[in-house]
């Protein structure tokens, strides 16, 4: 561990977005720190070899080594870290392989991302430290905000490796930042969010709808209403984008003021 006592973390995912995804989340915690990213097996040996990791989340399925071929050699080396196995398969055959080679823990795709920080803590062996003892008012608000739309993004059953996910989250934080926004979705919103991850207004507004409608056809109709209120509604459809995005933003900025 850390000088500072933060948990020193490395992630080894191809999946960009998904990658952006989990270090922001984790980021949001004041026991946990990201100190290196890998992009495929190669460059995950390279990072436990140079950046003195705590533990590593790895990805299962990898360009140029698998996560089998990263474990057998990181296997060899010394002082290696804790590992933990990000899988979108969960056969039992690959799950003993892995723990035979020293994973240390075993999560199947999609996952709870608070799951995630649990077992992070759990396979390190601590527990988490309080954030007010070393976190400024602004920097704690950041971060449970971040958390709040991540938790509630999951809650609506939108996988977290969807690009929809990714630009829907981005898009809530900064409504909540900056509402204005979400009147100028087509000329400022889209187009920031586009820059900001290379892609285009229109794929992004695409990948936002499809990653709703995948919100209405796998998530609870009670948290929906909930969260939602009476948008949700059979004859009405799914709501737009805009009104997706100003719902939570508003919900998030709502609490700020309840909690202040």
């Amino acid at each position: 561990m850390s000088v500072s006592g933060k948990i020193k973390i490395g992630i080894a995912e191809d999946n960009l977005e998904f990658c952006q995804v989990l270090r922001d989340y984790l980021e949001s915690y004041p026991d946990l720190t990201v100190t290196a990213v890998a992009n495929d097996g190669l460059e995950a040996l390279e990072i436990i070899r140079t950046s003195l990791l705590d533990l590593l989340i790895l990805d299962m399925i990898m360009p140029k080594l698998d996560g089998i071929a990263v474990l057998e050699r990181v296997k060899k080396m010394n002082n290696k870290p804790k590992i933990i196995i990000l899988s979108a398969f969960g056969h039992e055959e690959i799950t003993r392989k892995a723990v035979e080679l020293g994973a240390d823990y075993f999560i199947v795709k999609p996952f709870d991302l608070q799951i995630l920080v649990q077992r992070i803590r759990e396979v390190c062996g601590v527990q988490p430290q309080s954030e007010y003892n070393y976190v400024s008012p602004l920097a704690r608000q950041e971060a449970q905000t971040e958390r709040e739309v991540t938790e509630i993004l999951q809650k609506l059953k939108i996988p977290p490796h969807f690009k929809g996910y990714t630009y829907l989250r981005k898009a809530i934080l900064l409504c909540v930042k900056e509402p204005a926004l979400i009147n100028e979705v087509t000329k400022k919103l889209y187009p920031r969010i586009a820059e900001e991850y290379n892609s285009t207004p229109n794929r992004v507004e695409r990948s936002m709808r499809f990653a709703i409608e995948t919100a209405w056809s796998k998530g609870e109709i009670e948290y929906l209403h909930e969260l939602m209120g009476p948008i949700v509604d059979e004859k009405k459809g799914k709501p737009t984008n805009v009104s997706f995005i100003a719902k939570i933003s508003d919900k998030i900025r709502l609490n700020h003021k309840l909690r202040g």
